[in-house]
């Protein structure tokens, strides 16, 4: 099976794909997971980097 780039959030399922980023946060389309900022957290339900797996 083929993985993508795409993360998902294990709290509420939010999937962060990198060719859309995420406007909510202030994150432009291109940003690869892996270079989002520290802090950055879901735009759902607000946990952090360390709670999302790859998709």
């Amino acid at each position: 099976m083929a993985t993508t780039d795409k993360y998902m959030c294990r709290g509420c399922g939010y999937v962060y794909d990198p060719a859309l980023g995420d406007a909510s946060m202030g994150v432009p389309k291109g940003v690869p997971f892996d270079a989002l900022p520290s802090d950055w957290r879901c735009s759902i339900c607000g946990v952090g980097k360390d709670e999302f797996v790859l998709w």
